[in-house]
């Protein structure tokens, strides 16, 4: 007969890539921020423009929705997109967005696990570097991504398009 873990032991985590099944948690998670707050529409019915991006996303060979899973729960995601460029020496980036942990599981390692993993794939798949953004208001993401080994070198600007 297996032995249950002791209470409070996290349960494994897994990463994989995202199923259709997965949309609404990725979503849920997107929104659970001040900043996703304003911008992204979670809960019942989701816009239809999420299940048409999911689609384009899973339809392009280097873009990934990756999730964190622990026991049947998404806890955690990412979008990882393979990037060539001529910069480098034709060297191939990994650029990673939408990093997200659920609220109840931070700090238990979980983005931790989650960014080395992204990492390892883009590693696996011939880049030089991988890169990221976090808003500046985000002052604890960044101390989060330093500790990671990610150097704050370069501004970053935005266009909002209508």
């Amino acid at each position: 007969m297996p032995v249950a873990p002791p209470p409070g032991t996290p349960r494994p985590l897994t990463f994989r890539a995202a199923e259709p099944a997965d949309l609404a948690a990725v979503v849920l998670l997107l929104a659970d921020d001040p900043l996703g707050a304003t911008r992204e529409q979670a809960g019942a019915g989701l816009d239809p423009a999420y299940p048409k991006a999911f689609a384009a996303i899973q339809a392009d060979p280097n873009n990934r929705i990756i999730v964190a899973v622990q026991g049947a729960r998404v806890v955690g995601c990412l979008q990882l997109t393979l990037i060539p460029h001529l910069t480098h020496t034709g060297g191939w980036r990994g650029q990673i967005e939408g990093v997200r942990v659920a609220v109840d599981c931070r700090g238990q390692g979980i983005g931790q696990q989650l960014l080395r993993h992204a990492i390892a794939q883009a590693a696996a798949a011939g880049c030089r570097l991988v890169q990221l953004t976090s808003d500046r208001s985000r002052v604890a993401a960044g101390r989060f991504y330093e500790r990671l080994g990610f150097v704050p070198s370069h501004v970053g600007y935005k266009l909002a398009l209508p």
